[in-house]
């Protein structure tokens, strides 16, 4: 994308990126957005982030990272700015949740429009959080140019079909401000042909063609197949017998209660949930008594070949009517 525009225009580019989470943050979506800026910046683009302090392994801001509320990072391909995001260590307070989403946009778009003097060609911001694009559509307008949304989850319909959230008020609301935010967008990116049919729905027939289906990329360098007899297998206790692993958020939409009843009925095979989530203590709950089943957090970035080596089948699960909302992210990490 990059590459055929500076090839149109005929001098590299300059972005503002908004992003919820950024290397050294482990988060999925960080992960590809951090790829995507290292891609360009090899192209010779200029890139400014900004996104939240690390914070998504334990939903706390990392060690070493605490201190200050802004954060300011120069790098050879441009700047990085890291805001608090505000986390609560309780992640089924959805209220908490949103009120930090919110604060934590709002800075970051005050942010993301003063970052650097110099004219950009884009503003680039990533939802959810869905309040990120509405601040990006500002900050573009602050600074003069266009704002393209990442959407990876459509908000607030996931949340909404989880039964996550009821209140009508706050559904209508949200549902709006989805809405504004589309149109107002250069362009829309996202993962999926069925989130593009969702997000065209809401559109006019005029703009439907700024809805565009980029799927998210598999990092082939760094997973590759490795034996299944790894260290982290025995660092789990488990032997030879055969693994079954889920590894990612382990949140609502997720339905991973269905994988503990699958555990109940197969004593014989190993099941491990590698992450963490708001549904995690139902889950534990759950698989309460079942000595096959095993828990564990995140594990480093550099040791995630090894994690998913380990098991003999990786569980990619998503909650029956969720496809046209999300695309789990253990189809791309």
């Amino acid at each position: 994308m990059a590459d055929a525009a500076t090839a149109k225009i005929g001098r590299p580019l300059r972005f503002v990126v908004l992003c919820p989470h950024f290397a050294p943050d482990i988060a999925p979506t960080g992960r590809v957005m951090t790829q995507l800026v290292e891609q360009w910046a090899a192209l010779g683009h200029e890139i400014h982030v900004v996104t939240s302090l690390p914070w998504y392994r334990s939903h706390r801001v990392e060690p070493g990272w605490n201190g200050r509320l802004i954060r300011r990072e120069t790098t050879t391909w441009g700047s990085v700015i890291r805001v608090h995001p505000l986390t609560s260590a309780n992640k089924s307070n959805l209220v908490a949740r949103a009120v930090a989403f919110v604060i934590f946009s709002l800075m970051a778009g005050f942010c993301a429009a003063t970052i650097t003097r110099k004219r950009v060609d884009a503003v680039i911001a990533m939802s959810p959080p869905l309040t990120l694009g509405t601040v990006g559509w500002l900050a573009a307008r602050v600074r003069r140019t266009r704002l393209v949304f990442n959407v990876q989850d459509i908000f607030p319909d996931a949340v909404v079909r989880t039964g996550a959230i009821t209140n009508r008020f706050v559904i209508s609301f949200a549902s709006w401000l989805e809405r504004f935010t589309y149109r107002r967008s250069h362009a829309v990116v996202v993962l999926s042909d069925d989130l593009c049919a969702n997000v065209r729905a809401k559109l006019s027939v005029s703009r439907a063609s700024t809805v565009h289906v980029v799927p998210n990329f598999v990092d082939t360098v760094g997973i590759t197949p490795r034996d299944r007899l790894t260290p982290y297998r025995t660092e789990l206790g488990l032997g030879t017998e055969p693994v079954v692993m889920y590894a990612g958020n382990v949140g609502y939409s997720q339905g991973l209660e269905a994988l503990v009843e699958v555990a109940r009925r197969n004593s014989n095979i190993s099941f491990v949930v590698n992450g963490d989530g708001a549904a995690l203590a139902d889950l534990r709950a759950q698989a309460a008594g079942l000595a096959n089943v095993r828990f564990s957090g995140y594990q480093p970035d550099d040791r995630l070949a090894e994690v998913l080596a380990t098991a003999d089948v990786q569980v990619v699960s998503l909650r029956a009517g969720l496809a046209a909302v999300s695309v789990p992210s253990k189809v791309y990490s």
